[in-house]
């Protein structure tokens, strides 16, 4: 009877320091460890890639936003958001796509409204967008509908639409999108593309610079 309580209490005293050496290694030094390594590394991206316009965040490098004016380019569509009463800058409490199937009537009219809405919108004296020149993404949401990035073609068929509302050239806000546009990672993965919160960004300062 001695014999077996005291076989117990040493394997629940050995199993007591084994949870607490792994809650040590597992539950604070590796943690510590990781986090050092990121902030020191990757101090920008561990801390959710921020974007800072005169000295205050203005958003996220990896989340679209959506509510920007004609003067300035737009992102894709994020029909599969949803809204809450607080945040209203992202109008988002979930992410995701719309799940509606390619031949979905609610869809198909979703796509039609937004390529006339794009078509007119970018259509300025002197240039005129033709359906045929609308690209996907600018009338479809990505599968997250928090996509940052358009694609350079979207990007260069708002470039008359942008310069005639700001007074400038042409040839300078496509400087603009083609200083940032990015092409595919590694050469090889995804698709060339540009982030509309970084591109907006530098408008503004070529704005104000005018």
């Amino acid at each position: 009877m001695n014999n077996s309580v005291s076989t117990t209490a040493r394997l629940l005293w050995a199993g007591l320091r084994a949870l607490l050496v792994l809650t040590l290694v597992t539950g604070v030094v590796y943690p510590l460890a990781v986090t050092g390594v990121a902030q020191t590394l990757f101090h920008g991206k561990a801390n959710g890639s921020e974007i800072t316009y005169d000295g205050k965040v203005v958003g996220s490098s990896l989340i679209g936003q959506q509510g920007y004016g004609l003067d300035y380019f737009q992102p894709r569509p994020a029909n599969g958001l949803g809204e809450n009463s607080v945040n209203t800058r992202y109008k988002l409490i979930l992410s995701g796509a719309t799940n509606l199937s390619a031949d979905n009537k609610d869809l198909v009219k979703q796509v039609e409204d937004a390529k006339a809405k794009v078509v007119k919108d970018n259509s300025v004296p002197g240039y005129t967008v033709r359906p045929s020149e609308v690209p996907a993404d600018a009338v479809t949401s990505s599968g997250s509908g928090l996509d940052p990035d358009i694609s350079p073609q979207y990007a260069d068929l708002q470039v008359h639409r942008v310069a005639a509302r700001n007074g400038l050239t042409v040839a300078q806000v496509q400087k603009l999108v083609d200083a940032h546009t990015e092409g595919r990672t590694l050469g090889f993965i995804g698709e060339p593309r540009v982030n509309v919160l970084e591109l907006n960004i530098a408008l503004k300062s070529l704005v104000a610079k005018g």
